[in-house]
């Protein structure tokens, strides 16, 4: 994830043929909107650029919540 400080929230999410084929990139696109919108109300207004890792395909959504938690708190976004 890529963070970077603005008075409007914006959002990208990127997937590389490095994911799989489209049908991969696609599922990887929407599970990080799917933990997105879980947080983006109280989120710091900004723009965000989330990129998609081929792990993501194999990962269980609970395992991925808690790594958007992670990531939120460290960088004090919530």
């Amino acid at each position: 994830m890529f963070y970077k400080a603005s008075s409007v929230k914006k959002v990208a999410f990127v997937a590389s043929k490095k994911v799989g084929n489209a049908v991969y990139r696609n599922r990887a696109k929407r599970l990080l909107k799917a933990h997105f919108i879980n947080y983006c109300d109280n989120l710091k207004s900004g723009q965000y650029i989330f990129v998609a890792k081929p792990p993501i395909i194999n990962s269980d959504f609970k395992i991925i919540d808690n790594n958007f938690k992670k990531i939120y708190s460290k960088l004090h976004l919530l």
